[in-house]
């Protein structure tokens, strides 16, 4: 009979202790589907835990834990980029396949980490590290492996998608919403990582290297937050038929000037139309498109965080391994191993990532402006002379103060011809503020 297959979980917090759950829940479903009993022999944490089955060992010694005779994969789930990161490279070096909902240390590590894993013939594996239970990893390196990716766009933080859906459902303004965010424990004390986008830029980062066979580039991924938000823009948004998404993007361009050509890593604001999938994808929820050839656009969603997610998404990895480490070469072959970032790694391809001003998409502008003859005009004019073209325009009234909101949709343009072209807009006598703008995707 083939040897159980033992665990080690560093870190039994919430999604530590839905991963104890779900092995002892489903413990016979895990057996049928991989062959081979699964149990935890340790467990790593800083307090005993009255709750764990007395016949797993305890102990704050992680380090030890990562080198013992007796783990074969150990699941790290502390977070960080500096002890987890030390965690991991020696569970390697000790010839442990690892298992990680980190998606910071990888976004930020990842190539050094993969390539310890490559010549240790191990496997690093990461299904949680984005998107929560929904099996993005997994459909990127394997069931899209005969596609060419061309671009994704992804709800892949629930606390921005919460907020952003409440103040449309609700006419909330964001500060209401980030406090009830944090009392419910979808923010942090501190919401920076969530609101600024850091966190979707990690993930973000990790996904376009699967999507497009690179190393992993967090530093080069354009980041901006829902925090300049208002009620105003999204109230306006939905007249015009759109709805304001925090998304992330990366966008392969192809073109005959080199200085075009290349990966867009981008997350921000963005309206996108209201009956597009992906703007009805609401709450906490989480969801990619992915857009490749010849499939065509798929959708993706689901829960992106919480115990039973992650969870979910921890045992899927740990079952892979299971069915690896069952191989009859399994001892020191790592030719079953899907490659950490679905493209052999001999084969990535340091492709250009566009600066900011090289980005191409559409718009949303508003303009406050004095409710004077030929103000209109002479926007509209500096759009033009600057190769923007127009798609929507709406003027509301004045207000009391003489002010009239001039909301304009444009067409894609690179961004350095908007950055130009919104200079003069605010030199403009007329012109009361500063313009305020959001970017715009049709998602086709």
């Amino acid at each position: 009979m083939s040897k159980p297959i033992k665990l080690a979980i560093l870190g039994p917090g919430t999604v530590g202790t839905g991963v104890i759950n779900l092995i002892n829940d489903n413990l016979d479903e895990l057996k049928r589907r991989s062959g081979r009993d699964i149990i935890i022999t340790e467990v790593g944490t800083r307090r005993q835990r009255d709750d764990i089955d007395a016949s797993i060992v305890q102990s704050d010694d992680l380090m030890a834990i990562a080198s013992s005779d007796n783990v074969d994969i150990v699941i790290e789930l502390i977070g960080g980029t500096t002890f987890a990161k030390d965690l991991i490279m020696q569970a390697i070096k000790n010839g442990k396949h690892v298992v990680t909902a980190n998606k910071a240390l990888l976004a930020e590590h990842g190539n050094e980490l993969f390539a310890l894993a490559e010549a240790h013939q191990v496997h690093v594996a990461y299904e949680a590290a984005v998107a929560g239970g929904i099996p993005i990893i997994k459909v990127m390196r394997e069931a899209l492996a005969a596609n060419k990716v061309e671009w994704l766009a992804g709800i892949i933080n629930g606390t921005g998608n919460f907020i952003m859906s409440e103040m449309r459902d609700k006419g909330r303004p964001f500060a209401d919403v980030l406090a009830e965010a944090q009392a419910l424990g979808y923010a942090e004390a501190d919401p920076t990582f969530d609101v600024e986008g850091i966190d979707a830029a990690h993930k973000l980062a990790i996904l376009a290297s699967i999507a497009f066979g690179m190393p992993l580039q967090f530093d080069k991924v354009y980041c901006e937050g829902i925090t300049g938000i208002t009620l105003q823009d999204v109230n306006y948004a939905e007249e015009l038929g759109y709805r304001i998404k925090h998304l992330g993007f990366a966008v392969r361009r192809d073109s005959a000037d080199s200085d075009s050509s290349g990966i867009e890593l981008r997350v921000h604001p963005t309206l996108i139309p209201q009956d597009a999938l992906l703007a009805n994808v609401n709450g906490v929820k989480n969801a990619v498109l992915v857009n490749s050839h010849p499939l065509g656009q798929t959708l993706y969603c689901g829960d992106g965080a919480g115990a039973g997610a992650t969870a979910s998404a921890v045992m899927a990895d740990v079952m892979d391994l299971v069915r690896i480490l069952g191989s009859d070469d399994a001892e020191g072959n790592n030719s079953h191993h899907v490659p950490h970032l679905a493209f052999m790694p001999e084969q990535l391809s340091d492709s250009p990532i566009l600066r900011a001003e090289q980005m191409t998409t559409g718009y949303y502008l508003r303009v406050h402006a004095y409710d004077n003859p030929g103000v209109l005009a002479d926007i509209t004019r500096i759009l033009s002379d600057a190769g923007i073209n127009i798609d929507a325009i709406l003027q509301k009234p004045a207000h009391d103060l003489g002010q009239v909101p001039v909301i304009i949709l444009t067409l894609p343009v690179v961004e350095n011809q908007m950055n130009l072209a919104i200079e003069k807009i605010e030199q403009l006598d007329a012109v009361t503020d500063k313009v305020v703008r959001i970017r715009l995707d049709e998602l086709d």
